[in-house]
């Protein structure tokens, strides 16, 4: 199953993210049974806001990959979600070849 912290950043609830974090009690980079990351949701539909918090803790994986060998930067880019694919470059741990 998914963790709360998946389940709201799969559905851009910005305001449960947040106080999820702010707990500092969830595993940021936890992995589902298909290996997606509450930042992998986050970026499938398209959350900047929910991106951007994922990312500001520091504490995630910008290049795991999901069971299909998706990552979140080739994620947004097949999505033509531009705003999303500069905030991961921004970070300087995307690898453009993934």
């Amino acid at each position: 199953g998914r963790t709360p912290l998946s389940q709201a950043a799969s559905k851009g609830h910005e305001s449960i993210v947040k106080m999820l974090l702010y707990t500092g009690k969830v595993d940021v980079d936890s992995k589902d049974k298909y290996s997606r990351t509450p930042l992998s949701y986050a970026v499938s539909i398209g959350c900047d806001s929910v991106v951007e918090l994922l990312l500001d803790t520091g504490k995630v994986e910008i290049d795991s990959r999901d069971n299909y060998g998706r990552t979140p930067l080739s994620q947004a880019i097949s999505r033509g979600y531009t705003s999303i694919v500069w905030l991961l470059l921004e970070q300087q741990k995307a690898k453009i070849n993934s």
